[in-house]
């Protein structure tokens, strides 16, 4: 009986370490992803990264950064590939995640709007020229982007207008715009009243799915996209960008064991 109770704790033992092996306890550099399974938030350029570097990790789509967490903590995933800043909200957030820096892939923020919009668009990059050179971009950053984590919304007064412009967004991307006490703020949501300021119009927030933004833009149920969203190729052919505003790369999280 004490040799069976025994074979059985072997085996227990044995197939404890399958499950685990390949998980995030092994991955250190890029290399140590291949044949590993990454989340990644549906619709973003992380899954382009993945595509390009590695030859066959298999990707696994989230709709939120949150969910992908959620299923790394799980170890239903062995590590996420997500933009710089929203990892570090999560890994300071909670100390089961650490982050592994790579030069994976950096990109660039803009604001889409709907091929054409000419005046939405020039009204949109004066806007950010004016802002960093005034100081307004740097209040923004200080407010949102903090090393200590404290964050300070600033008030932007509303203009009296009868024009409303549309703000497509994504409220699950921290710092840039995410849910706390039941309104949506965040980096990107002070950037887009600043806009909407400038072009006299009064901010609507359309809170969407990621992946839904470009459709309902070119849709005409939004005016403009702030959203963490890159440039890339793909999404230039179908939209218009601003000039860039905000410049990140992509990183690893996995769990810290």
């Amino acid at each position: 009986m004490k040799k069976f109770i025994c074979i059985i704790s072997i085996l227990f033992s044995i197939l404890f370490l399958f499950c685990c092996s390949g998980n995030s306890a092994n991955i250190k550099k890029v290399s140590d992803l291949e044949g590993k399974k990454i989340g990644v938030q549906v619709g973003t350029t992380s899954e382009i990264v993945i595509q390009n570097t590695l030859n066959n990790a298999e990707i696994i789509e989230f709709r939120t950064g949150i969910d992908a967490m959620n299923a790394l903590n799980k170890n239903k995933i062995d590590a996420i590939i997500i933009d710089e800043l929203p990892a570090r909200s999560i890994a300071v957030r909670n100390e089961k995640f650490k982050i592994i820096d790579t030069e994976l892939f950096k990109e660039q923020y803009a604001i889409a709007v709907r091929k054409g919009d000419k005046k939405l668009l020039d009204s949109i990059n004066k806007t950010i020229k004016k802002i960093k050179k005034d100081g307004t971009y740097d209040r923004l950053e200080n407010a949102f982007i903090s090393l200590e984590g404290n964050v300070q919304i600033p008030i932007i007064e509303e203009v009296d207008s009868d024009v409303v412009l549309k703000m497509g967004t994504n409220a699950a991307f921290p710092p840039f715009e995410y849910t706390e006490n039941g309104k949506i703020i965040g980096f990107d949501i002070s950037l887009g009243q600043v806009i909407a300021k400038n072009y006299n119009a009064k901010l609507e927030l359309v809170d969407k799915s990621f992946e839904s933004l470009i459709p309902s833009l070119m849709a005409g149920s939004i005016d403009m996209i702030i959203a963490g969203l890159s440039i890339t190729d793909d999404r230039r052919s179908v939209v218009d960008f601003s000039d860039p505003y905000y410049e990140t790369k992509q990183v690893i999280i996995v769990k810290n064991k």
